[in-house]
């Protein structure tokens, strides 16, 4: 054989060899970005399915939170990172959509810095008061509300999130008077709560559910059209007659937009099958929130309806981040 076809043959040998040793992907931790504070509902239902998906890619999977700025500087550090399967992040229409209204410039382009992965569950909203106070339902808190304009104020986890546009909505179609106090996070609004310093939150269940049992704060009623499985006493502002009150905000996963689609395509595999284990599917109902794992295209077209509605709403009522 001629030599030059003997080093061709060796080489390819090498190569083959080289293929079949390479280890498939994931070979180290996997960084999940959540831009809130940890002891929120995003960071909950994090390190709940994280959890679950260590064990199934035999890899750490390592919560990074990294709050404030209504998520943008946990976006633009997952914008930035390598696109090599290794960071991901936490997303909900805040950062893929809002963020894009309520800022006149971004430090990241959504639709050009990320690539959808999953969606994972959906975090039911809820108007609450602290447990001692004498308002017994949403009706009421309305009602004082109107009696005061301008004189109480709202907690939520950040400014332009959906627990803000959430209490917006339903400050607008009611011609409501009521001040909006962000925080880094629900725990902190939350801990206000209890502390008298706000007396009353627009939080989700996932961080409210542990509070709610313990008995320190009372809710009033929800975002959603029914009423909870988990809070089968707490009726919807639907219910009560807040006509269009409908927020069920939705919790997905992006990474950088140069990750590899198989790399992709393999992570929302094991996702979805991490949110559907029975273990992680019941902790996750038990917190409070509704597990919906789904695949890349489904989290696309929720990024496309909520890209299609919520920047001309937040133009309109010139809600701002800056």
């Amino acid at each position: 054989m001629p030599l030059f076809r003997q080093l061709g043959a060796a080489l390819v040998a090498s190569l083959a060899i080289t293929a079949l040793a390479a280890d498939p992907y994931p070979t180290k931790p996997i960084k999940w970005v959540v831009g809130y504070a940890a002891g929120g509902g995003t960071d909950a239902l994090a390190r709940t399915v994280g959890a679950q998906l260590a064990i199934q890619m035999e890899q750490p999977v390592l919560i990074e939170n990294r709050p404030g700025g209504a998520t943008v500087i946990a976006a633009d550090a997952t914008a930035k990172a390598a696109g090599d399967g290794y960071t991901m992040m936490s997303v909900d229409g805040g950062t893929l959509v809002y963020n894009t209204a309520l800022f006149k410039k971004l430090s990241y382009q959504p639709s050009k810095d990320f690539a959808p992965v999953a969606l994972l569950g959906r975090f039911p909203l809820l108007l609450a008061v602290n447990a001692t106070s004498n308002l017994t339902d949403a009706r009421q808190l309305i009602e004082e509300i109107k009696r005061n304009p301008g004189k109480l104020s709202y907690g939520s986890p950040g400014v332009g999130g959906p627990h803000h546009l959430a209490m917006e909505m339903l400050k607008d179609r009611n011609t409501l008077d009521v001040v909006h106090t962000p925080y880094r996070g629900a725990a902190p609004a939350l801990q206000d709560l209890l502390g008298g310093q706000i007396p009353l939150i627009v939080v989700d269940t996932v961080a409210a559910m542990p509070m709610i049992k313990a008995g320190k704060i009372k809710p009033l009623a929800t975002f959603g059209k029914a009423r909870l499985a988990s809070l089968p006493n707490v009726p919807s502002l639907i219910e009560l007659g807040y006509a269009d009150i409908e927020m069920l905000p939705w919790q997905g996963i992006v990474v950088p937009a140069a990750t590899p689609k198989d790399v992709i395509a393999k992570l929302s595999a094991e996702l979805q099958k991490a949110v559907a284990h029975p273990s992680v599917n019941s902790r996750l109902l038990e917190l409070g929130l509704i597990p919906t794992p789904t695949d890349t295209a489904a989290m696309a077209l929720q990024w496309k309806q909520d890209a299609d509605y919520w920047p001309k709403l937040i133009q309109q009522k010139g809600i701002s981040a800056e």
